[in-house]
């Protein structure tokens, strides 16, 4: 079984995007195993946080300020900009749900898997980990509120419960975690990482299936609605990319593409599964549609991304 777990976890991306795939080519299965989600989205969190060895974490909050100020750009002033510039978007003439679904998105903390990813990159996973941490404890302060504000009119939560449940959910998942890594100790957790992979690989590939539920269907019946979803969901994730990389340029290569990879790419499935059925059609498929650009972005700005980091300046960071 652990041979079989690490095999999976070396091969954690492709699986992933594979449960994509398999909800989109069985629409049958993807309604079956979308009562999973939430239950998915939990034990992602909770292995994700298992991976995070507290001294390795101590260690990456040496540089407060910078972890600060990108902490504040991505969960205070970037759903901020944007709710505030939602009323000239006319992004609801898509139809109902959409500027929810947006608003959920831009208040989310990153992706869980951020650090994989920006390793992968060869980017700066220590600073990445120190946002994500960062991001989610501000989450449920601050994402509920944004989104209730600007778009909670299609919530059948208000601000506080939601607030609750995104606390259950990401406090639940890290008090599992240290009794997990209390109960085990370090040594063995970290013996046993590229089982957690497999594991993680498994959970993704259900994640995958079920986030795809309804996404086959609506395709069919308006693929132009789901096409244009789709085009807003890459144009937002690579818009996000390249904003906070140059305002963050100043701070070296490795820093400031560590930065704009992590603000483009939001832990979207915590704020649903914290809404629970509360979200309209609508903002489901605008969170299936933007697992897109989490799952082909990092393959397609490798190449980019390399080539400039074989070129930085000698000594840069």
């Amino acid at each position: 079984m652990k041979s079989v777990l690490e095999w999976l976890g070396r091969r954690g991306t492709l699986i992933a995007a594979g449960g994509v795939l398999v909800g989109l080519a069985v629409p049958t299965l993807a309604a079956a195993v979308k009562p999973a989600f939430s239950v998915a989205i939990f034990f992602l969190l909770v292995f994700a946080f298992l991976r995070v060895d507290p001294a390795e974490l101590r260690a990456r909050f040496r540089a407060p300020l910078l972890v600060g100020l990108a902490c504040f750009g991505m969960m205070v002033v970037t759903p901020l900009a944007f709710g505030f510039a939602l009323p000239y978007l006319g992004v609801d003439r898509l139809g109902p749900g959409i500027a929810l679904g947006l608003m959920m998105y831009l208040a989310a903390p990153p992706i869980m898997s951020s650090a994989a990813y920006a390793a992968m990159l060869r980017l700066d996973t220590a600073l990445t980990l120190a946002l994500l941490i960062a991001c989610s404890a501000l989450t449920p302060v601050l994402a509920p509120f944004i989104v209730s504000h600007f778009a909670g009119e299609k919530l059948t939560l208000d601000a506080a419960q939601l607030a609750l449940r995104l606390l259950a959910i990401l406090g639940g998942a890290f008090a599992v975690a240290s009794l997990l890594r209390w109960r085990l100790g370090n040594e063995r957790i970290a013996a046993a990482k590229a089982s957690i992979d497999g594991i993680n690989a498994l959970l993704l590939f259900i994640f995958g299936i079920a986030a795809m539920d309804g996404v086959t269907a609506r395709t069919v019946k308006e693929p132009l609605l789901v096409g244009s979803l789709t085009l807003l969901a890459f144009a937002i994730a690579i818009g996000m990319y390249v904003l906070t990389t140059v305002l963050f340029w100043r701070e070296g290569l490795k820093k400031s593409l560590a930065l704009g990879f992590t603000s483009a790419h939001r832990n979207m499935g915590v704020m649903i599964a914290a809404a629970g059925g509360g979200v309209p059609e609508l903002t489901w498929i605008y969170f299936a549609v933007a697992q897109f650009p989490i799952y082909l972005l990092p393959a397609l700005a490798a190449p980019v991304v390399h080539r400039l980091m074989d070129r930085r300046l000698p000594g840069e960071e």
